[in-house]
């Protein structure tokens, strides 16, 4: 608590407002943007290895969460203050970092895979700023963000060769995918089975398992998205510049309106049970996969043309 302790000790109303910023790149809604621009835009296997990478590090995240049960700072120390604004944004328990490890999935992929030397600088002094933030603002101890840091870098490198390899073994795909799949159900599992002790908090395990039945159906998604694009679509990612940002503007779009629409009938449809999640996540993704880059053969089409112009 020392090293947090100091960190409250130089906060200005400037530095609260600049952390607060920092530590959205560590959100999982930029993560899915980077994910979706690199998939629709930049390359298809690239975007996958990004993909693996945040599903997996997000189950080890929430496994460690409801096992480890470690409390925010300011609860294991009442004297202890945070950032106020960064509380409604810290609720459940401290260990580890989702921020930081989020922050390592996308951006440390990123460093990963491009050549630029300066994109690299950027990106790794980004997801490191994320993880000072997350101190900073007084939601997580130097442990928590250790271990995310750790086990996001671990996952960074141990996954990339492993989707890289797909370029020659393109059926190798489905093992990680289904690899995810089986590790997702196991979680929905032990989620829904584990006799865990009377000091759990009801919210924290109501939130663990709905996240188990969103990364559930979201990777079932990711399955089958993948093998309809291997059969029939074959979506090219080559586009006008004008093309790419109708792409991303308009799939985000479509995106976060099936998301949206679907929530209210299928909790309906499923009185409330957080399969209603898995379905509509299953949903997203494959609008996300399927759907809206059936849209894509008109971009790549114009922008032969207008190579062809030139």
């Amino acid at each position: 608590m020392e090293l947090l302790y100091w960190f409250e000790s130089i906060r200005t109303p400037f530095l609260d407002a600049v952390m607060s910023l920092v530590t959205r790149l560590g959100e999982e809604t930029l993560f899915l943007l980077a994910a979706l621009l690199v998939f629709w835009c930049w390359d298809k296997r690239r975007g996958y290895y990004l993909l693996t990478v945040g599903f997996v590090g997000t189950l080890i995240n929430q496994w460690l969460k409801i096992v480890c049960r470690v409390p925010r700072p300011w609860v294991r120390d009442p004297n202890f203050t945070i950032v106020e604004s960064a509380r409604s944004a810290a609720a459940g328990y401290s260990f580890p970092s989702g921020h930081t490890q989020c922050a390592v999935g996308y951006l440390g992929g990123i460093a990963r895979f491009v050549h630029s030397w300066w994109v690299r600088v950027i990106c790794v002094a980004a997801l490191l700023l994320v993880a000072v933030s997350r101190m900073y603002l007084g939601v997580h101890t130097p442990a928590d963000l250790g271990v995310s840091l750790v086990v996001g870098t671990v996952l960074v490198f141990a996954v990339y060769p492993l989707v890289e390899s797909t370029l020659w073994f393109p059926n190798r795909m489905y093992a990680i995918i289904g690899g995810m799949l089986t590790l997702s159900l196991a979680f929905v599992g032990f989620v829904e089975l584990y006799p865990f002790p009377a000091d759990v908090d009801g919210a924290n395990l109501a939130a663990a398992v709905k996240n188990a039945y969103t990364l559930a159906g979201a990777v079932a998604g990711v399955l089958v998205a993948y093998f309809v694009d291997s059969r029939w679509i074959h979506f090219s990612t080559r586009a006008p510049w004008w093309g790419q940002i109708v792409k991303l503007v308009g799939g985000v779009a479509v995106v976060l309106a099936v998301r949206i629409l679907l929530k209210a009938p299928l909790a309906s449809l499923f009185g409330g049970h957080n399969l209603a999640d898995a379905v509509r996540y299953f949903a997203v993704v494959m609008t996300a996969g399927c759907l809206w880059p059936l849209t894509f053969r008109f971009f790549a089409r114009r922008g032969a043309e207008e190579k062809v112009d030139q």
